[in-house]
């Protein structure tokens, strides 16, 4: 049974250019590249969290200067009624929102009963003689 590195492509085959020894180890240029991406990441991941930080600093500070509650520029204007669109294209009549109130002294009052006059009587159906 062969011992050897399970890396390599036979026994004993090596790449021109590789040395035995670490099984990711590559070419010089590859770890050169390797180098550079992970420096190139490290960068980025400072320059996110730099570019964060403005931007925190930046809102803080805009916070502070804010006038809270602040008066508004303008009058507060009473706002227009709203208008019903089915009223507006005849499908529904116009029914005001409040019911119209009649004064308490144009109410018509009890009228005492008189002999000729019965009063109701209380049932379901209609009274028999």
């Amino acid at each position: 049974m062969a011992t050897g590195n399970p890396f390599t492509q036979g026994e004993g085959a090596l790449q021109e250019g590789e040395r035995e020894g670490a099984p990711l180890g590559g070419t010089r240029a590859e770890a050169i590249q390797r180098l550079q991406v992970g420096f190139f990441g490290l960068f980025s991941m400072v320059l996110v969290v730099g570019v964060a930080n403005i931007v925190y600093n930046r809102a803080q500070q805009t916070e502070e200067a804010a006038v809270p509650e602040a008066a508004p520029t303008t009058e507060p204007t009473e706002a227009p009624p709203q208008r019903d669109p089915l009223v507006d294209a005849g499908v529904l009549p116009d029914i005001p929102a409040e019911p119209e109130v009649e004064d308490e002294g144009t109410t018509v009052p009890d009228v005492p009963a008189t002999e000729d006059t019965e009063p109701e009587a209380s049932g379901d159906g209609p009274e028999v003689p």
